[in-house]
């Protein structure tokens, strides 16, 4: 027996799984729509012996939908039974649209709201139906001046997809760097189908033509003679089309991926170090004079420091690498810490027989559960020894 209650849960659920095909149906689609609806629930009727064993139970439950006045259309029906006579008895409930249904579960609101939204998208752009129902709570929760913000954004870009501006630029009301940043995957998705392109990995405001702030690299020069080529700075941040351009005699050049450790360093002739890079190790393919210097990373020794390693090296095939092996891990055990999220693969291309060894070793815990050694925690006397006999 089903009180207004059960009836009220079993139809949120169904609205959670059905609600993107009742939006589409109900817009656009009339035969779905009549496929769909009306739509009834049975409120589970007892037989015979269970209302003997719960007749005051059956009573509760019959006066409950007695008094009831919800939506819906409910059905009664006369029972028969032998030892307790004829009785009349809620059957079902019978709901004939998305609304009725709705109302039940107090979503009318957001219901009626992301019809009215999805019906216009897609009256601007029919190819958006139905992929558009995948974002129906967008449709639903989107304040005014969001769901403005991404029309505008939408139209905007269609109709200029080269401008080459800049976000502050963009003539889109109340657009900010945060917001678009947060919205791209619904963007370029939307976008791509309306313009019916490929699926693209390419970045988002590179593939629509937006400009975006230069990426800076953190540099330090470490030799005095190579600072009079730069007006005597010993640490800048530049972007990489300028750094691309340097024209110095650079003989070494350190990676390092931790800051703190490239502001360690002292000088060291003809040598600068590049810190905090992280996985952005791609632009390195951008600085064509690092090829004709001697090149040196030091990462975390984890599985994510020699991922990083092997993916600088696609840039940098003869890079080498320095404090990451197994010498160095295991005279630090003391200061072994845990790698909660290790790298995917089971090994890396770009590593050396050690490298790939001691990578493997650690994904696969041959020494201990996830273990990592931060380049942060080696004693700095031990660390500047090591990095200066190498150069």
């Amino acid at each position: 027996m089903k009180f207004p209650k059960d009836i009220h849960k079993q139809l949120l659920s169904r609205y959670k799984t059905k609600k993107r095909e009742w939006l589409e149906a109900s817009v656009k689609n009339l035969d779905a729509h009549e496929k769909l609806w009306p739509f009834e629930v049975k409120l589970g009727i007892p037989t015979e012996n269970q209302a003997k064993q719960q007749l005051a139970d059956v009573r509760t439950w019959v006066e409950t939908w007695q008094s009831w006045n919800g939506i819906g259309e409910l059905i009664w029906r006369d029972k028969h039974w032998r030892t307790v006579g004829t009785q009349s008895v809620p059957e079902k409930i019978i709901f004939n649209t998305p609304s009725d249904v709705t109302q039940w579960i107090d979503e009318t609101e957001r219901w009626e709201r992301a019809k009215q939204r999805y019906s216009y998208f897609i009256s601007r752009w029919p190819m958006l139906s139905p992929k558009l129902t995948r974002y129906y709570d967008l449709l639903a929760d989107y304040s005014e001046l969001d769901y403005q913000r991404l029309l505008d954004m939408i139209s905007w870009i269609i109709l200029n997809p080269d401008s080459n501006l800049y976000i502050r630029q963009l003539p889109v009301s109340g657009l900010d760097s945060k917001w678009l940043e947060g919205r791209k995957s619904i963007l370029s998705d939307l976008i791509r189908i309306i313009k019916a392109e490929p699926s693209n990995k390419e970045e988002f405001f590179k593939l629509y033509g937006i400009k975006m702030p230069p990426q800076l690299i953190r540099v330090r020069i470490l030799d005095h003679e190579l600072r009079k080529n730069i007006g005597g700075l010993g640490d800048i941040s530049v972007p990489v089309e300028q750094l691309a351009k340097l024209d110095i005699p650079v003989k070494n050049i350190f990676i390092v991926e931790n800051l703190q450790t490239g502001l360690a360093f002292g000088d060291l002739p003809g040598t600068i170090v590049i810190m905090q890079l992280g996985y952005g190790v791609d632009v390195l393919g951008s600085l064509p004079w690092l090829t004709k210097a001697h090149c040196v990373y030091w990462g975390d020794l984890d599985t994510h420091g020699f991922a990083i390693l092997s993916r600088a090296r696609t840039y940098l095939p003869e890079l080498e690498s320095v404090l990451m092996n197994e010498e160095t891990l295991h005279s630090h055990e003391e200061l072994w810490v845990e790698e909660k999220v290790q790298h995917g693969a089971e090994a890396l291309p770009m590593l050396t027989n050690n490298e790939q060894a001691v990578y493997k070793a650690i994904k696969h815990n041959a020494w201990g559960q996830n273990i990592r050694l931060e380049q942060e925690r080696i004693s700095w006397d031990y660390a500047w020894n090591k990095l200066q006999l190498v150069i």
